[in-house]
């Protein structure tokens, strides 16, 4: 009986330390409920691809906020800041690299945006940029805009400059009108072929397209985008417009987080993008999208193994906090089996050493009685029998395990052995 009391509450106190532990570890390890996106100015189609992010994740309990910015450098920005509290966000490729940004990660390439590069009264015949802009107003988008990121890039490469253009940071909308007014002779956007503004100024028969012909040039010297065709008549097959093919580039976008978000929060966002972005489109083909490609950042492990791999095993078949929840108890199983093994393989040696530990106290006890009774003549004998009859009593009221019976009864034996001698 005293074994099993000894023994459940030893092991009881070891099951209750591990619980414990591995409740804090698992409150301190498990995925934050809410997330922050840095999605871009309102009204674009990535705010598009944000809400449909934010409904997705909301439904594994993940509460996605979203924060309107600038564009691809302010949304750099948050990320890289560890105190702005965005955690993920879309980035143009071109935007930063790994030694700039050594905190960040990718999750691969979701969509393509498009170089699309309108003008009127503009003479386009001696090549892509070049001598007709000399002299003209230029709008290239805001600051910190993926679109004036990659236009002062190609500008750049044609000698072009504040110097001998007039570059203007409008809004899209600000720069359709003035196109239309004859406000501005060019503007440049690099946005989606869904977009409704690229959409109306692709059908406009006043507004033309610009056709670069050194396209492959441009993506030699700047590996990042990608060679496009526009088809005749994409944007209005009645009218025909645009009126023939059209070369032209596109900047991949990627979805970024940092280095140090929740491997589960990862797939999630990976399996969110696989919902959003794998339908066909004017310059990609179905499932081509999110794509493994490290452009400017490195890949995640988590998306290495999700491209590799698809949904984590537990989250194919229960709800996203339960897979969590599983998967970190099975991390903390391993090392707790690893302790408790060698315990439960200890334990009887240390239980029968606490036996006899015992039992040698009590023969301590009797050598002291048997010493006084040699040394002390003096000692009156009526009280060393009352020590040992009190030692008698705690031995014959003492529960141990039977394997230990032989050596209580021994003790039994010597104690009647010195109660002889007095």
């Amino acid at each position: 009986m005293q074994r099993i009391r000894i023994g459940t509450l030893y092991w009881l106190v070891a099951i209750l330390i591990a619980v414990a532990g591995v409740g804090v570890w698992i409150a301190r390890s498990s995925p934050p409920r809410t997330l922050v996106m840095a999605t871009g100015p309102a009204g674009r189609v990535l705010t598009d691809y944000a809400e449909q992010y934010k409904a997705i994740l909301a439904q594994s309990g993940i509460k996605l906020k979203l924060r309107s910015t600038a564009g691809t450098l302010e949304n750099l920005q948050l990320l890289s800041e560890p105190g702005s509290g965005v955690d993920v966000a879309f980035l143009s490729a071109g935007t930063t690299d790994p030694d700039k940004s050594p905190g960040l990660r990718t999750l691969g390439t979701v969509s393509m945006d498009e170089v699309w590069f309108f003008y009127r009264d503009l003479d386009s015949s001696k090549g892509d940029l070049g001598e007709a802009l000399h002299g003209k107003r230029l709008s290239i988008g805001p600051s910190g805009s993926e679109s004036r990121v990659v236009a002062l890039a190609l500008l750049k490469l044609n000698g072009i400059d504040s110097s001998t253009t007039e570059l203007l940071g409008l809004s899209r909308q600000e720069a359709m009108e003035s196109l239309r007014l004859g406000d501005i002779q060019a503007a440049l956007f690099v946005a989606s072929a869904d977009a409704p503004l690229i959409r109306e100024l692709l059908a406009d028969p006043k507004i033309n397209l610009l056709s670069f012909k050194r396209a492959a040039a441009y993506v030699a010297l700047y590996p990042y985008l990608t060679r496009l065709t526009i088809p005749e008549g994409v944007g209005n097959l009645a009218l025909n417009r645009p009126p023939y093919d059209v070369q032209t580039l596109g900047a991949p976008v990627s979805l970024v987080v940092r280095a140090n978000m929740h491997p589960a929060l990862q797939s999630l966002l990976l399996d969110a993008a696989s919902q959003i972005h794998s339908g066909p489109g004017m310059f990609n083909a179905a499932n081509q999208f999110p794509a493994a490609q490290a452009i400017d950042l490195p890949l995640s492990e988590p998306a290495r193994q999700y491209y590799k791999s698809g949904r984590p095993f537990l989250q194919r078949y229960m709800p996203f906090w339960l897979a969590v929840l599983v998967s970190q108890l099975l991390i903390a199983a391993i090392p707790l089996l690893g302790i408790f093994f060698p315990l439960m393989r200890l334990t009887p040696t240390l239980y029968s050493w606490l036996m006899q530990r015992r039992i040698l106290r009590l023969y301590n006890e009797l050598d002291s009685v048997e010493i006084d009774l040699e040394t002390k003549p003096d000692v009156e004998r009526a009280l060393l029998r009352e020590r040992l009859e009190e030692l008698e009593q705690r031995v014959s009221h003492m529960h141990i395990p039977v394997a230990f019976a032989p050596t209580l009864y021994t003790l039994r034996e010597h104690i009647n052995l010195v109660r002889s001698r007095l």
